[in-house]
């Protein structure tokens, strides 16, 4: 899944951006809130990590902005502002989540998890899509309690299409979420994966919806 940061603080956008790489995310940074804003507007995302205090344009501004043209990407706030009521102001101009500096990378991972599941309707950390399991935490798929052996890339895959389980998922989407804004996108990336992932898997998991995209049916 790719991931907006946008983070003003040299340490934490590198602590941060690495932590999300390591955790399986394609990540796009930004250390500006007009620059941010612009991609957050412009740009999929599955989610954007939002520090409030930023130059050019401040994380509530940049949040408002995305809010009111019908961006609704999950967005976890990060902030060093303790007030309550500027807490309450953020979440009420669209944040989904609210972190306090100084804060440790496991929560801000567990945090973006849980956001980036409830926008899909998942409550739950593992996702079940008929004889598959998708543990959100460990990054792993197992089909019958088997683990299955995947690329970072390929799981960024399955997770997206489990996470949007149901839905038919317009091959430009995939590839937007597999890649980062600085690399070029491939026509063929998205098919030629899919065929590496169905020759690892044991059940069809994946469908294709020919001229539309791909779905892991609700059933599977």
């Amino acid at each position: 899944m790719r991931v907006l940061l946008i983070e003003d603080d040299d340490r934490i956008r590198t602590d941060v951006t690495a932590a999300l790489e390591a955790a399986g995310y394609v990540v796009d940074v930004s250390g500006d809130g007009e620059e941010g804003w612009h991609l957050g507007d412009t740009e999929l995302y599955g989610a954007a990590i939002l520090d409030l205090g930023l130059p050019g344009m401040d994380g509530l501004a940049v949040l408002k902005r995305w809010r009111a043209s019908g961006r609704d990407l999950p967005v976890l706030v990060l902030t060093a502002r303790g007030a309550w009521s500027e807490r309450v102001e953020g979440i009420d101009a669209g944040a989904d989540d609210y972190l306090a500096k100084p804060f440790r990378i496991e929560e801000v991972l567990a945090r973006l998890r849980a956001i980036v599941r409830r926008s899909g309707g998942h409550a739950a950390p593992v996702i079940e899509a008929g004889r598959a399991s998708l543990d959100t935490r460990q990054m792993r798929l197992s089909i019958d309690g088997v683990p299955v052996s995947l690329s970072p890339q390929e799981y960024r895959l399955v997770a997206y299409l489990m996470l949007h389980k149901g839905r038919v998922v317009p091959q430009q989407e995939l590839a937007e979420h597999l890649q980062s804004v600085h690399f070029e996108r491939e026509s063929n990336a998205v098919e030629v994966l899919i065929g590496r992932v169905r020759r690892k898997l044991p059940v069809a998991l994946i469908e294709t919806r020919r001229g539309f995209g791909y779905i892991v049916p609700g059933d599977a």
